[in-house]
């Protein structure tokens, strides 16, 4: 039995080892290689046709050299030009009327505050008397020393008694202009009773109230002088290089609301604690209101700069793209290059290319969207840069 399992085995291996000679010699059979090679070349052939075929038929562009204005942009609040302090220069006296409020526009000499002045009428009418009094202390004076200046030669009085009378005559008169110059006093203490606007503009806030008794030097008022405006922008040690006085300022307020003015001063110095600068804009009067933060951009000049069409720029992922095209072959096909891309500012149509493409390069202009990196296009024609 074992002999007959045995037979078996070797029949079954002498079978298998026939087949495996036949599928070696079908194999290296020189009539199927010439099979295999015609169907590996009719698969490269369409290979080829498929990647030979254009994707998209576009146009061609390059980056064209263009002059970018170049503005700084600041940010900063609404001043008062210059404000002014209104006060009493008078204390101790009760506020009788108060003839403004805050937004009234005042002249200069105006009235604001009238203070009670009858003390100081009564003080005025006081030094008046004084003053007649004083002339008549003089006339008598005057009229002594007269007398003693005509006798004097004939030794009816004393020389001593001369000098008295002459003496005396000087202290009236010393006693007149000091009386006198007491009583101007007074009367400039009555017309402090009425505290004036310093000068033309508008209140910007009030803090005398009727009844109220002043003390000399309180602020009463506070004026906006003129009317007058301007804008304070913050701005770095390097922006301050490249501001100057006269310059273009735009100013976005709230509401979208622009207004323009100029500089017309950039600060000589640098806050320790900020390293910023202040520049002051002129604005004109009520465009804002003092306060407002606003932010402003000022226009420093123009530089030089590569733009193409924003239909050039395609944005996957957050990044900014362009196809950049090879070189062309049969029927006008290229290959194109995904290249990433930094832009920089806008106008119009155009948009700044700062870095990832050469001056030269010629990319495409509309349908990147559509396109992947290798991708294979038809370019029709060739659009002059910045059109």
């Amino acid at each position: 039995m074992a002999a007959n399992m045995l037979t078996k085995k070797t029949k079954f291996l002498a079978i298998a080892a026939v087949l495996v000679g036949v599928s070696v010699w079908f194999l290296l059979h020189p009539t199927h290689q010439a099979e295999l090679a015609d169907k590996r070349s009719k698969r490269e052939a369409a290979g080829a046709a498929t990647a030979g075929k254009a994707a998209l038929s576009v146009e061609a562009i390059q980056p064209v050299a263009v002059q970018w204005p170049m503005t700084t942009t600041l940010n900063g609040s609404i001043f008062p030009w210059q404000e002014a302090l209104v006060s009493a220069e008078i204390g101790g006296l009760r506020i009788q009327q108060v003839l403004a409020d805050v937004g009234t526009q005042v002249r200069k000499g105006e009235p604001l505050v009238l203070l009670a002045d009858e003390t100081v009428k009564a003080d005025v009418q006081k030094q008046m008397a004084t003053v007649e009094k004083d002339k008549a202390a003089l006339a008598e004076a005057k009229s002594n020393a007269d007398r003693a200046r005509e006798i004097r030669e004939s030794g009816a009085l004393s020389a001593q008694k001369i000098n008295e009378y002459l003496i005396a005559e000087q202290t009236a008169v010393a006693n007149l202009a000091l009386s006198q110059a007491e009583l101007e006093n007074q009367k400039i203490r009555l017309r402090q009773t009425r505290v004036v606007a310093p000068d033309d503009g508008v209140v910007s806030s009030r803090s005398a109230n009727l009844g109220n008794v002043v003390s000399s030097g309180a602020e009463l008022f506070r004026l906006v002088r003129q009317s007058r405006i301007e804008w304070r922008g913050e701005v770095n040690a390097d922006q301050q290089m490249a501001i100057h006085t006269g310059q273009v300022v735009n100013l976005i307020l709230p509401g979208a609301k622009k207004v323009t003015g100029r500089v017309r001063l950039v600060a000589p110095t640098v806050d320790s604690n900020t390293r910023n600068a202040l520049v002051y804009v002129d604005i004109p009067k009520d465009a804002a209101k003092p306060g407002m933060y606003v932010q402003g951009k000022i226009d420093v000049g123009q530089q030089q700069g590569l733009a193409v069409p924003l239909s050039a720029v395609t944005y996957r992922d957050g990044f900014a793209y362009v196809f950049e095209l090879g070189q062309l072959g049969s029927q006008n096909t290229s290959k194109v290059t995904q290249r990433k891309v930094r832009t920089g500012r806008s106008r119009g149509e155009q948009i700044e290319l700062l870095e990832g493409v050469a001056p030269h390069a010629s990319m495409v202009l509309t349908g990147g969207a559509f396109l992947n990196d290798g991708d294979t296009v038809r370019v029709i024609s060739t659009v002059k840069g910045g059109v």
